[in-house]
């Protein structure tokens, strides 16, 4: 009984031992595998965009759009796309979006190019680069215009509260080197979304286009976009090149003399007072530059500063304002 009783014990431990096996090693197994994944995995590449296009969507604007890459395996890794501006200007930024708008010249043509990069895991190597470029407008070398320069003036607008301010543009060019004598020019500007053609020109002996007036605007005078403008051209003998260029609008703002200038005289001394000119920028914008004719000895004098003793018949007495103004004992613009 004895022996009997020893060789049950002995298989009822052996049957524990085998079906107790498998159960350790799964264990073991989903142990391994989890420890596996846990890792890094480095044949996990990053694939290019695809069906990269460059897009000239507007005057001096362009838009760059592409796609993720089908293939590209799916883990736990947000994606984003670090876009390079190769020409005419070098720039570059990271974005996650699929496409982007940029505000650029075009004339001398565009080109880019983009990749895919891990958004939130940069143990991950980016993705090799896809490239688009945008050629440059046709055009015979030489026949486009030069020296484009362009003014903006402020003037009040009477009519409307919403917009206080009224803006016009001036701009002149000349005549390209390489262009015939029937070469005409034609101006276009885009401020924002609004795109407007020239239809006040001004012409050289050979009734070329040669400068464009707009007594009024949609530019925003308050705004900070850059101002576009376009010169394209048609020849029976050539074709025109265009061109195209950007401007800050306080670069080119053509500032109106202060408003409201009075000058008063009481006994040595002089007081002359004025208010900030029409325009939408902010007082501090602005500096201020006096000039003081001294009748007893017959010259100009020029302030900057604030306080100036310039002999013993007048004193001169400002403040910190702000803009560029002359004045007399009686004031001048």
């Amino acid at each position: 009984m004895a022996t009997g009783g020893n060789l049950d014990f002995c298989l009822c431990f052996l049957q524990d031992v085998i079906i107790m096996a498998p159960a350790s090693l799964i264990l073991l197994v989903a142990t391994v595998i989890l420890q596996v994944d846990l890792l890094p995995d480095k044949k996990f590449l990053l694939l290019p965009p695809v069906n990269f296009t460059i897009k000239a969507i507007n005057l001096a604007q362009v838009l760059l759009r592409w796609e993720p890459n089908t293939d590209q395996e799916q883990r736990n890794v947000q994606l984003g796309y670090h876009v390079k501006i190769n020409a005419p200007q070098e720039e570059d930024y990271e974005t996650r979006n699929t496409e982007s708008r940029r505000i650029t010249i075009l004339h001398k043509g565009f080109s880019a190019s983009v990749q895919t990069v891990p958004w939130n895991d940069r143990s991950l190597q980016p993705s090799s680069w896809v490239s688009a470029e945008l050629k440059a407008p046709p055009g015979s070398p030489g026949t486009s215009i030069v020296n484009l320069t362009c003014t903006t003036n402020t003037k009040a607008n009477n009519y409307t509260h919403l917009r206080p301010y009224q803006v016009s543009l001036h701009c002149t060019w000349l005549v390209g080197k390489g262009a015939p004598e029937d070469t005409q020019y034609f101006l276009y500007y885009r401020y924002g979304s609004w795109t407007e053609e020239c239809q006040e020109y001004s012409k050289d002996t050979l009734q070329r286009n040669i400068a464009c007036w707009f007594p009024r605007t949609f530019i925003n005078s308050k705004g900070r976009d850059s101002l576009a403008v376009y010169v394209n051209g048609s020849s029976e003998e050539a074709a025109i090149k265009p061109f195209d260029e950007l401007f800050a609008l306080h670069a080119i703002d053509r500032v109106n003399p202060p408003a409201k200038v009075t000058a008063e005289i009481e006994g040595t001394c002089l007081s002359i007072q004025w208010e900030k000119p029409v325009s939408a920028f902010p007082v501090h914008c602005f500096d201020y530059e006096v000039k003081i004719y001294n009748t007893r000895k017959g010259y100009f004098q020029v302030m900057l500063q604030l306080i100036l003793i310039f002999d013993d018949r007048f004193l001169l007495e400002t403040f910190k304002k702000l803009s560029s103004v002359t004045a007399l004992v009686t004031p001048w613009n």
